[in-house]
């Protein structure tokens, strides 16, 4: 019946039916993942010019306008712009919370804890993980799992932190410049809890090189060439991760121990 509607012979119909996917659609669906993956390792502040030549760097030959649009298709948008806001009154905002950890070194747990939120895929959607951890053990002492990127997304991985370990009066913690940790409500709650905010100075990218660090390794050994389609899936590698990590992982940067080895040897 629909092929009398639509004028098509149901021979036709057939042999188009057999042909499957073309070639282009085919390609697309390789483009799409590429551009899924380099976009989830920068953690979503790379517009389709930077994409573009990310992938031209890994040698695959495509055109801006392709990965443009396969990148409006796949709903892919850098989210960098927005944080900034050009006005005397954000400047000044911005420029009162410093680095205040640059030349300090954690000489025990529970002195200087990082922070970060990256982007993890959910059947097509987006789950933001926000991530908390020790710097001095570089063990993961906090985290949270949203629909959401906002205030209450770092203030629920701060307070599962909280419940995790001593949160004592002068704890550093430090971050970028993201909107949730610049929130008056985050600011608040540090503040009513006696830690001391500081945040990456401005176009320094490696001044939170621990958690990018930890973000690249969780991606690499869990979550690349694998799927999930369901939010508890992904909590679930979540949680398995963050023991592994904790536990088993042995870091170079800590005289080959774990995160919890270490702070029972060095702690």
């Amino acid at each position: 019946m629909l092929c009398e509607v639509y004028d098509v012979s149901r021979f036709g119909y057939a042999a188009w039916k057999s042909r499957g996917p073309s070639k282009h659609a085919e390609r697309d669906s390789e483009l799409k993942n590429d551009i899924e993956r380099l976009f989830g390792e920068v953690d979503g502040i790379y517009g389709s010019p930077k994409i573009h030549s990310l992938l031209r760097q890994e040698g695959t030959v495509v055109g801006k306008n392709r990965v443009a649009r396969l990148m409006q298709e796949e709903n892919l948008k850098a989210r960098c712009s927005r944080i900034y806001k050009n006005n005397t009154h954000m400047d000044r905002f911005y420029a009162s919370i410093g680095n205040e950890i640059h030349e300090l070194e954690a000489t025990g747990p529970d002195q200087i804890w990082v922070g970060d939120v990256t982007y993890l895929r959910v059947n097509k959607e987006w789950r933001y993980l926000a991530m908390i951890m020790d710097k001095f053990s570089r063990k993961i002492v906090g985290w949270s799992l949203s629909t959401k990127r906002n205030v209450n997304l770092s203030i629920t991985a701060f307070k599962h932190a909280a419940t995790n370990r001593l949160l004592q009066s002068g704890l550093y913690f430090h971050s970028d410049r993201g909107s949730e940790y610049v929130a008056h409500k985050y600011q608040k709650w540090l503040k009513k809890n006696g830690v001391i905010q500081s945040m990456n100075r401005q176009g320094t990218m490696n001044d939170n090189a621990e958690m990018e660090s930890f973000f690249h390794q969780f991606k690499a050994e869990r979550l690349h060439g694998n799927s999930y389609t369901t939010e508890k899936e992904l909590r679930s590698v979540i949680i398995e991760y963050v023991g592994f990590y904790n536990q088993k992982r042995i870091h170079s940067s800590l005289g080959y121990l774990t995160p919890n080895d270490y702070e029972v040897i060095m702690g």
